[in-house]
């Protein structure tokens, strides 16, 4: 099998294309990324060039994605912007990026007719909005969209079209829905790797308004495993959500961190709250499960240990992200 990986150089992309050539020794992916500020090509060094080939282009480059496209049986899309701070600064690199780069890429798979036997896309729980901070309440495959932020807007956008060249041009897509994603080679950007990062060096942890908001957390290596179950096992055309089980407060999340790193709750810094910020994210899997046979293995408490050991162990990877 032959896969081409979009954005296989940023974190999520990069822990898929580790796990799938751990565990599919005999296949062979192309890495296809614009190495932007959150691509880092020390996420896939090491990796046997005799089964990862690396090609710098962006995915709106329809000449370059032709070429990555070449003898490909699977494409599997994580390219995109995807900060939403970023997103409420400009906007207009995300719509470019995640909509009409997802466009060029859908048109190249339609251009070659039956070569490409599976386009998976991988989407966000941000799509469909917040949920009641004091609900029971879910997101699943079914939900309404109500995206509130450029990022998930654009995000939102690149799914409808996704599911347009199911309908109009049958080709053989499936979509993931995950929740917020945590491990190794994260950029630092993002919650859990800014606040160990910053702990690491005693500086102060920036906390959104009362650091009450609930994100549903996943180990990227569930999530990786969740993407080979589509590919295995999904039905095209369908909609899996993949969720953690692991809704926890913003500022708890935080506060686990400071313990893990042996450091003081006095680091913590309330900040301005984020413009729009969603109060909460929880995804039902339970079609994911009764499908495909996959749940997420680690619990936050174990993962969130084994990326805190991570980045104590790996301060080249980081350090220099963060001068």
């Amino acid at each position: 099998m032959h896969l081409l990986v979009t954005g296989g150089a940023g974190f999520i992309g990069s822990n898929f294309i580790r796990y799938w050539l751990a565990n599919h020794s005999e296949d062979k992916i192309t890495n296809l990324d614009a190495l932007t500020y959150a691509g880092n090509a020390e996420n896939v060094r090491g990796l046997d060039a005799d089964h990862h080939i690396f090609i710098h282009g962006d995915i709106r480059d329809s000449a370059i994605v032709e070429r990555a496209m070449d003898g490909v049986d699977m494409v599997v899309h994580f390219a995109a912007e995807s900060h939403v701070d970023r997103s409420i600064d400009g906007a207009r690199i995300f719509l470019d990026t995640n909509v009409l780069g997802t466009h060029t890429l859908l048109e190249e798979v339609r251009r070659r007719g039956e070569q490409i036997k599976r386009f998976h896309h991988i989407s966000t729980d941000e799509v469909f909005g917040s949920l009641n901070i004091n609900s029971t309440e879910k997101f699943y495959e079914d939900t309404p969209y109500d995206p509130r932020s450029p990022y998930s807007a654009s995000k939102a956008a690149s799914d409808h079209i996704v599911r347009s060249y199911f309908h109009t041009h049958h080709l053989p897509v499936t979509i993931s829905n995950c929740s917020n994603n945590y491990g190794p080679y994260h950029f630092p950007e993002k919650l859990i790797p800014l606040m160990i990062m910053n702990a690491l060096r005693d500086i102060p942890l920036p906390v959104y308004g009362d650091g009450m908001n609930i994100r549903d957390w996943i180990h990227v290596e569930d999530h990786c495993a969740g993407i080979e179950a589509v590919l295995s096992k999904g039905t095209v055309g369908e909609t899996y959500c993949l969720g953690g089980n692991a809704e926890r407060h913003n500022i708890d999340v935080v506060k686990k961190i400071l313990v893990l790193t042996g450091k003081s709750d006095l680091l913590i810094k309330y900040v301005e709250d984020r413009k729009g910020h969603d109060r909460r994210y929880a995804i039902d899997s339970s079609k994911a499960k009764k499908a495909l046979g996959w749940v997420p293995k680690k619990t936050f408490e174990q993962g969130l240990k084994e990326t805190v050991e991570w980045y104590k162990n790996n301060e080249s990877w980081w350090k220099p992200l963060v001068k």
